[in-house]
C-alpha cells in the first residue's frame, strides 16, 4: 500500500480531532507564556515597591532656608501661604541665611523646628547682594546641616527651579549650582525635586546611592499638594 492509499484511509474526524489538538496545545502555550510573564512583572514591582525607602516624619515647625541664596525660599514662602498650616508659634519660617544658631535659639525657647527646607541652587547675584560667596553658603550649610542632625530635625533637600538652577542652565564656567546641590542632596533625609531639573537623572542617582526617598514634581504648582501631603499633620 501507497503512502497516498494510507492517506485515504483517515477518517475526517481524526483528521479535525488531531488539528483542534494542536490548537488547543498553542493556546495552552500561549497561555503559559503570558502567566510567567505576569509573574514576572508583579515580582519585579513588588521588589522595587519593597526597595523604596520610606517617606520620613515631617512635622512643623518648618525653617525654610536657601544654599546659593536663590529666589526658591521666596517661592516656597508662597506655597506655605497657600497651604496654610497652623502650629505653635508658626507653622514656617523663611530665613535665608539661617544658622546652625537659629536652631538652638528656637530649641532653647521650647519650640524647635521639627523640619528644615534647603533649597538647593545658586544665584550669583543673591549671593553678591548678601555680600557672601559660594564658599561662605557651603560652610553655613554644612554647620546648619550638622545641628540639625544632632536635634533630630528631618532634612528635606528641594530643588525647585529646574534645569536655570543647574550647571546647564548656568553661565560658562559657574558650577556653584552643582556645589549647593552637593552639598545638601546627599546629607538630605528627603528629596523634593522637579522633574525638569532632573532630566539627566543627577538626583536619582544620589537618591539611590545613598538610598534617600525622593518625590519628583511634575511641575511647581505640584508641589502644593506635595508638600500639604508631607505636612498634613
Amino acid at each position: 500500500m501507497t503512502a497516498s492509499e494510507d492517506l485515504t484511509k483517515i477518517e475526517p474526524d481524526e483528521i479535525s480531532y488531531t488539528l483542534n489538538k494542536g490548537q488547543v496545545m498553542k493556546r495552552i502555550h500561549k497561555l503559559f507564556i503570558l502567566f510567567l510573564a505576569f509573574s514576572f512583572f508583579i515580582f519585579t514591582v513588588h521588589s522595587i515597591s519593597e526597595s523604596q525607602p520610606e517617606i520620613p516624619e515631617t512635622k512643623l515647625p518648618v525653617l525654610i532656608t536657601s544654599c546659593g541664596q536663590s529666589p526658591g525660599p521666596i517661592m516656597l514662602k508662597v506655597i506655605f501661604m497657600k497651604l496654610k498650616l497652623e502650629a505653635e508659634p508658626k507653622a514656617y519660617e523663611v530665613i535665608e541665611l539661617a544658622i546652625a544658631e537659629d536652631l538652638k535659639a528656637m530649641k532653647e525657647a521650647g519650640t524647635p523646628f521639627k523640619s528644615i527646607i534647603i533649597v538647593m541652587g545658586a544665584s550669583l547675584k543673591g549671593m553678591g547682594a548678601a555680600g557672601i560667596s559660594i564658599d561662605d553658603e557651603l560652610s553655613r550649610t554644612s554647620k546648619l546641616i550638622e545641628e540639625a542632625r544632632r536635634q533630630g530635625i528631618t532634612i528635606i533637600g528641594a530643588h525647585i527651579e529646574g534645569m536655570k538652577r543647574r550647571a546647564q542652565g548656568a553661565a560658562v564656567g559657574d558650577n556653584t549650582d552643582e556645589l549647593s546641590i552637593d552639598a545638601v542632596a546627599p546629607k538630605s533625609d528627603l528629596l523634593v525635586i522637579i522633574k525638569e531639573g532632573n532630566a539627566d537623572g543627577r538626583f536619582t542617582t544620589i537618591a539611590n546611592e545613598k538610598n534617600i526617598p525622593m518625590i519628583e514634581a511634575e511641575k511647581t504648582l505640584d508641589l502644593l499638594s506635595e508638600f500639604k501631603k508631607l505636612f498634613k499633620n
